[in-house]
């Protein structure tokens, strides 16, 4: 029971600590404005580990990897943990660094995803309520690159939009197969042990 609190507390912490690097990232691909309260509290809460980072880790192609590598040493370090206390240690050192880099890779695409399905329901939710919040360009903003290539397939039926449905469906795809890939990671990395 120790073990499960300890896991929860920590996939908690690093869950939404990799959520804000995300997020940092995917705002600044996205070409989203930092000026406004969500952006801000994301810059308050990375600077301290991308500022340090970015002076030996440049971007590429317009990709703050300074945002994203950090995301993905948490979740390799949440991994480690995870893999110690359920599943025990493989004997082979090879083994134990594939199945935490793969599985640390894998749990970053699953926060990435939750965060875009987040992005995608708040983004829905004020345009039906409150299209006027402050907050709402901001949610347009960073749901537009989702939502357009499926608005392009599936335009409005009677000035309904159902991009942002057809956009979470895919997402509950893809956190399905990363979820399969994630178990076959650990059952490979434990069957090398």
């Amino acid at each position: 029971m120790a073990a499960n609190l300890l896991l929860l507390v920590l996939d908690a912490v690093l869950g939404f600590f990799s959520g804000a690097l995300l997020g940092r990232f995917y705002m600044q691909w996205a070409r989203v404005s930092f000026r406004n309260p969500i952006g801000q509290f994301i810059v308050a809460v990375t600077d301290w580990l991308v500022v340090p980072v970015r002076r030996f880790l440049p971007g590429l192609f317009g990709l703050d990897l300074a945002s994203l590598a950090p995301a993905w040493v948490a979740q390799v370090l949440a991994a480690s943990v995870e893999l110690g206390l359920r599943h025990g240690f493989p004997e082979s050192a090879a083994a134990l660094a594939l199945a935490v880099l793969v599985v640390g890779l894998f749990e970053t695409a699953r926060v990435f995803l939750y965060l875009l399905i987040a992005v995608v329901i708040f983004s829905a939710v004020l345009s039906w309520v409150n299209p006027h919040a402050p907050t709402a360009p901001l949610f347009h903003a960073l749901s537009r690159p989702l939502l357009a290539p499926v608005q392009r397939i599936l335009p409005p039926i009677a000035n309904i939009d159902l991009s942002p449905l057809v956009a979470l469906l895919v997402f509950q795809v893809l956190l399905t197969v990363l979820g399969h890939l994630r178990a076959s990671a650990l059952m490979l990395a434990m069957a090398g042990g």
